[in-house]
């Protein structure tokens, strides 16, 4: 019992050694392009946006490049809002319509129809600035090349009749950061459709409407993604060859006589770990805690009731966000939040939990984004 007691007490310790060098993981941004990274799955409410945009369209069709080009030219509404599954791969749907104006017959006998119509279609997007280049949530610029398959419906209108005919789709928007959830996008695109789309039938097998337009992007939810970080290899094989080390001690124990009568006594003794230093991470502008983070607080509860030992709970903020004051506030709530946990989840006694915070004041890494954490430590 005295030796399984003493070799508990090395491997419990070496346990605290490999959670004391955990890796930190990267928040909104990576070291390596997006292909060849791997991202952690954001909840079902997480990396949405709405979009609204208004810009210039004009029909190709037919004899419409005998007019003028400023009479072919109408405004084009936007609405869209859609996901973004990974920081390179996204859904999108659009409305659009308007009026359009098509023309039919010679140069100098031309005949204008006022269309009136409306649109949809779903897209895929695709990031290609986080795709072939590292993922950052701050970068300024964004490509984005989209494809999709939509419906546009034709109003009737002097005396043509209603169309609604498939549209395929395709694009390429732009978007600049303004702020961590607002970015400015500029947008071109084209749909193609049957040739019966304007009624003014002719030899074209196929219609379009080529639109040009800027607008607004709103983020809602989390805004950002973590890399799943790869596993310490080097670090798991000194920890097994250690582990084999004890196994091959506690079998050479074993086969020793049970009883020693020219031993001294052996003194039972007990390991008591008391060093403690665990991280909950938070999200921007907030002080719930996410479920991926309930376990440090399970271990830093199961470790204070092995050990009676008293922690200090420390909150901060990072510096890039808010005031100093604001700051101040939410490492407080941050901080606040982690010890009612303990108290209140696992029932850790007040006295044994200090609690502080720091604002953006101090900030325990050199990583911005990563200073959004409750340090809970040994006093």
């Amino acid at each position: 019992m005295k030796t399984k007691g003493l070799l508990l007490g090395l491997l419990l310790s070496l346990g605290v050694s490999v959670g004391a060098q955990e890796m930190i993981p990267q928040i909104g941004f990576s070291e390596e392009c997006g292909a060849k990274t791997n991202f952690m799955k954001n909840g079902a409410r997480s990396n949405w946006f709405i979009s609204v945009a208004g810009g210039a369209n004009v029909l190709l069709a037919e004899d419409d490049y005998r007019a003028d080009f400023k009479d072919r030219l109408n405004f084009a509404p936007q609405l869209s809002f859609g996901k973004w599954f990974n920081p390179y791969t996204g859904f999108r749907a659009q409305f659009t319509g308007g009026s359009l104006h098509g023309f039919s017959g010679p140069s100098d006998n031309l005949r204008m129809l006022h269309n009136k119509y409306v649109g949809v279609h779903a897209d895929l997007l695709w990031n290609v600035t986080n795709y072939w280049g590292c993922y950052n949530e701050d970068r300024v610029f964004d490509l984005i090349p989209w494809i999709g398959v939509g419906y546009a419906h034709r109003f009737e209108n002097q005396g043509y009749k209603v169309s609604n005919v498939p549209t395929m789709n395709a694009g390429i928007l732009t978007a600049f950061r303004l702020s961590n959830r607002i970015d400015l996008n500029l947008e071109m695109q084209v749909a193609m459709m049957p040739e019966y789309f304007d009624r003014f039938e002719g030899g074209a097998e196929m219609e379009a409407i080529a639109t040009l337009s800027a607008g607004f992007s709103v983020k809602l939810g989390t805004t950002d993604f973590a890399v799943i970080e790869p596993m310490d290899y080097a670090l798991v094989n000194d920890m097994n060859n250690q582990i084999n080390v004890l196994k091959a001690l506690s079998n050479e124990l074993s086969q020793r006589p049970e009883s020693c009568p020219d031993c001294p006594e052996l003194i039972e003794e007990t390991i008591i770990v008391n060093n403690l230093n665990s991280i909950v991470y938070f999200a921007i502008n907030s002080c719930d805690i996410n479920d991926d983070q309930q376990i440090n607080i399970y271990n830093t509860a199961e470790f204070m009731k092995s050990n009676k030992t008293p922690i200090t709970v420390v909150g901060f903020a990072d510096k890039d966000t808010g005031n100093a004051a604001y700051n101040l506030k939410l490492s407080e709530e941050r901080a606040k939040a982690v010890a009612k946990e303990l108290m209140h989840k696992y029932e850790i006694p007040s006295d044994m939990i200090t609690v502080e915070w720091k604002g953006a004041d101090v900030q325990p890494y050199g990583n911005n984004k990563w200073n959004r954490v409750v340090i809970m430590q040994t006093k």
